[in-house]
């Protein structure tokens, strides 16, 4: 045997065992994988800039728009809206009447439910009044705004005209003391 075929072999067989074991150590255990990626607190879906039009019969009713959205599908269908959320109610002729916003929001598809809190104001755009929260529901169903933290009705214009524990009202019609559940002072509205 000469010195070059002896030099061949030895450097042939330590390639071999090497790029053997690169092959053999690339071995995906998919469930080693779920465990190391999978978070169940994670949500299934992600949007930014979200733009959501909500329509009865064909005309428009409420459009949601949030900074950050993220959906989880369990235990129940629940959308939390994040960084910035505002909904505009729209009237039976498809003009915007009534602004909603906070910084902080949930839907609930399965109940129809929508919660939002944290420097929370509605407006009636048509009456120029405006109600100032911490935190507000709304449900589609009967199409009602309420609450029972405390409440401030305010009026361009004319500054506070109602305030209170608590509120039930709807977004489509002027906000009036009779719609606070426990009133606060005397004269107002």
């Amino acid at each position: 045997m000469n010195l070059f075929s002896s030099i061949g072999v030895r450097t042939k067989i330590p390639a071999l065992l090497v790029l053997a074991g690169i092959l053999f150590s690339c071995v995906n255990d998919l469930d080693t994988i779920q465990q190391v990626t999978f978070d169940p607190d994670a949500p299934d879906e992600t949007t930014t800039d979200l733009r959501v039009h909500y329509t009865d019969s064909g005309y428009a009713r409420i459009q949601i728009y949030a900074s950050l959205a993220e959906t989880y599908s369990k235990p129940e269908r629940i959308t939390k809206l994040k960084d910035y959320v505002k909904i505009d109610f729209y009237s039976d002729e498809g003009r915007i009447i009534s602004t909603l916003t906070a910084l902080y929001g949930e839907v609930n598809t399965e109940t129809g439910m929508m919660f939002v809190r944290d420097s929370v104001i509605l407006r009636n755009l048509d009456d120029k009044q405006y109600i100032e929260t911490e935190e507000l529901f709304y449900n589609q169903k009967d199409s009602t705004v309420f609450t029972e933290k405390y409440v401030i009705i305010k009026k361009e214009g004319e500054g506070i005209i109602g305030k209170g524990s608590g509120i039930k009202t709807s977004p489509f019609s002027k906000f009036r003391k009779g719609d606070i559940l426990d009133p606060e002072g005397k004269g107002l509205i």
